[in-house]
């Protein structure tokens, strides 16, 4: 067994859960190799050691171990390994699993945008993460994705050119918001420098080639400085733990020198200092001293210990001129806001016993109309919408439980009004099928069909229902002539007919039955015959049926004579009282 599995089995709360799934990971993995060469187990334990650093739970790691579990197999396949895992490790697991190999969906949009050379409204992008997130439904399963990726992309260089750059524009438009909107900045970089370096190559290579020499200048310029900070900290008596710095990304650094039209004299941040304290009452303490000792910029102080960021971002923040006149920032924090800046939602994850997270989460901006959030980890912020795609790509979203005609008249009226066929990932459904996230459905249209009304049975938008009630209760109304009195009377004649028959079928349906006589017995199982339908009043014998039951049938019935030459002791007499 690997030494990263022994440490991790080692340091679990579950070890044997670990355990008894890597073995199962490795027999399942045993045939499958990667682009390059690969066997799936390395991946899995990169990822499963990764979570682990993070100080996630059992079940996380575990579903770290079986992230590609379900690759490259057949839908029949997958059930069965599903039901595999379920059985030994329970339906919590088996569902994260099949929750993961969901957010494959997403990429059907990216892949024809890119295909088709169109840009990515920002609406559309917006609805892409919000249907990241519904695939999901689970922040263990966006964690582990996240992981994930951030391993995929060191191996990029082995894929296709162009699933390259839909992997590349995948990372930057729906994972790298979800990291900051998460808090996890230290993932987020890493995603991003990598992403930037494939999806434009020449721009990546342009800041790199000019950022470096930049860098190294700021690097050693801080590590001068920072002995006088700690000079000046001992003088003034006030207790640090540390001093470090951070670079900033370059994906980052190249957003930025857009905004400062490329001039690198006007991004102050390419490496910013980091001061850290035992408690938040130092880090005043701190920002006063080095307020008293270097000219601060004004408008660039933030406090963000008394208003955090949206995602939770908390820390003191300032840009002051040094001893050589450089604007130099920092960053002022505690050793836990510290682990919240680099794994965001995960430090509190790992310490939630310590901490009251339905307290905490009013901090966060996603989970602050839904307070399970921090209870359960369940993302549920959209369980009552549907998002479905076009062929093209776009993101349409619908009600919970909508249609392929919602789904028609969300495209367009003239596409509901003239629906006349729905396809769903390629495969005809009826057109009150319940659509699903990541559907891909394709509405045909013939200009002669029309609404029918008993679409108002099934549909969910009002939209829909809208433009149904009027066509339909335009087509009700189509006669431009009076009809005769000899053509109503008759139309009357047979609808009243009609009723009249209903009604006695009904009745005969609920008392005719009681009073049948079988052999001078009554209260039998009876059925009619189907084939001659007898009726009261009728000539009739009973045929006893293989389960018992008793069958009526007509005394002229030719399949009852059909009946009488092959089992004659198996028809006796009946008739109605």
């Amino acid at each position: 067994m690997p030494k990263d599995i022994q440490k991790i089995i080692k340091k679990s709360s579950d070890p044997k859960l670990i355990e008894s799934v890597f073995e199962f990971t490795v027999d399942a993995y045993k045939d499958k190799i990667r682009l390059s060469g690969e066997n799936y187990i390395a991946r899995a334990i990169r990822v499963a050691n990764m979570l682990d650093d993070m100080n996630l739970d059992p079940t996380t790691i575990a579903l770290g171990l079986l992230y590609d579990i379900l690759d490259d197999i057949p839908s029949s396949a997958q059930a069965i390994q599903l039901k595999e895992i379920e059985k030994k490790f329970g339906k919590e697991l088996s569902h994260l699993v099949e929750r993961i190999s969901r957010l494959e969906k997403i990429r059907y949009s990216l892949y024809i945008g890119v295909k088709e050379k169109r840009s990515f409204a920002r609406d559309k992008i917006e609805n892409l993460r919000k249907m990241f997130l519904a695939l999901a439904g689970d922040l263990r399963v966006i964690l582990v994705n996240l992981v994930s990726r951030l391993d995929q992309l060191n191996y990029l260089n082995y894929l296709p050119e162009n699933k390259q750059k839909i992997f590349a524009l995948e990372t930057l438009q729906i994972f790298v918001p979800v990291c900051r909107r998460l808090g996890l900045s230290e993932i987020r970089r890493s995603l991003e420098d990598v992403a930037f370096s494939y999806l434009f190559p020449d721009r990546f290579k342009w800041l790199k080639e000019n950022i470096d020499e930049q860098y190294e200048e700021r690097e050693k310029y801080l590590k001068k400085l920072i002995p006088l900070f700690k000079k000046i900290f001992k003088k003034e008596r006030v207790k640090i733990l540390d001093i470090n710095y951070r670079a900033k990304s370059y994906w980052s650094t190249y957003h930025k020198l857009v905004k400062h039209e490329m001039n690198f004299d006007k991004v102050y941040d390419l490496l910013a200092l980091r001061i850290i304290t035992p408690d938040i009452e130092s880090c005043y303490k701190i920002l006063g001293v080095l307020h008293k000792h270097f000219k601060p910029i004004s408008e660039e102080i933030n406090d963000y210990i008394a208003k955090p960021k949206p995602n939770g971002y908390r820390s003191l923040h300032t840009t002051v001129f040094s001893h050589e006149g450089k604007i130099t920032e920092i960053q002022i924090k505690t050793e836990e806001m510290q682990k919240e800046a680099e794994y965001g939602v995960c430090a509190h994850w790992a310490y939630k016993e310590k901490i009251n997270l339905h307290k905490e989460g009013n901090n966060f901006e996603w989970p602050k109309d839904i307070p399970d959030f921090w209870k359960s980890f369940k993302i549920d912020f959209f369980t009552n919408k549907v998002f479905a795609f076009t062929p093209r790509g776009d993101v349409i979203v619908l009600p919970k439980n909508s249609t392929p005609i919602d789904f028609a008249y969300a495209v367009h009226s003239d596409i509901g009004n003239h629906c006349e066929l729905a396809k769903v990932d390629n495969k005809i459904v009826p057109l009150n099928h319940i659509l699903k996230n990541g559907d891909v459905v394709e509405i045909a249209i013939n200009k002669n069909k029309k609404p029918s009304k008993d679409w108002l049975r099934f549909v969910k938008t009002s939209m829909a229902k809208s433009h149904i009630k009027k066509l339909t209760e335009q087509n009700g109304n189509t006669f431009k002539f009076p009809l005769p009195n000899f053509i109503r009377r008759k139309l009357t004649e047979i609808s009243e007919a009609s009723k009249k028959k209903r009604e006695q079928k009904e009745l005969f349906k609920k008392q005719g039955l009681k009073h049948v006589s079988i052999a001078g017995e009554k209260g039998m199982l009876i059925h009619l015959a189907k084939c001659c339908n007898p009726q009261p009043g009728d000539k009739i014998k009973a045929y006893i049926a293989k389960n018992r039951a008793t069958v009526l049938h007509r005394t002229s019935c030719s399949h009852l004579k059909k009946i009488l030459e092959k089992f004659p002791e198996k028809v006796i007499d009946a008739s109605w009282e």
